[in-house]
């Protein structure tokens, strides 16, 4: 029963929010942790992640659109990668959460899903999910 479990995801967008709730679901349950929380991080500067509604798909793309348009990407940056938006929206997202786990499962929201957020894509990109009974 490991505690500590890393995912692949490859987006295809240059931004896009993919759902990861089923994976970190089985993650925590094999822990065979009842009671703790769960940990997920996305170690990546251009890359968050976040919960939100997953049952309409129009909220995910609604939370891009007003991102994109308080955060364009071309809006005069400095950083020379010409991906400062993917940084700005990376910070503001941020690159981890924390769920807590009760009675073996996840404690989310009926609607509730946990994203992957892509703000730089197409890319390979990883995340790390950490869970500890407590």
């Amino acid at each position: 029963m490991p505690n500590y479990a890393e995912f692949t995801v490859r987006t295809s967008k240059r931004t896009q929010f993919i759902d990861i709730t089923s994976d970190i679901a089985r993650a925590a349950a094999d822990t065979g942790i009842t009671d703790g929380i769960c940990v997920i991080h996305v170690p990546h500067t251009t890359a968050g992640v976040t919960i939100n509604e997953n049952a309409d798909p129009d909220v995910t793309r609604d939370i891009d659109m007003h991102l994109a348009a308080i955060i364009p990407e071309h809006a005069g940056f400095r950083h020379s990668e010409g991906n400062s938006d993917a940084h700005i929206k990376s910070s503001l997202v941020g690159p981890s959460l924390t769920v807590i786990i009760h009675g073996g499962r996840l404690v989310l929201g009926t609607w509730q899903g946990i994203y992957f957020c892509e703000f730089d894509g197409p890319r390979n990109r990883r995340y790390a999910v950490k869970c500890v009974e407590g």
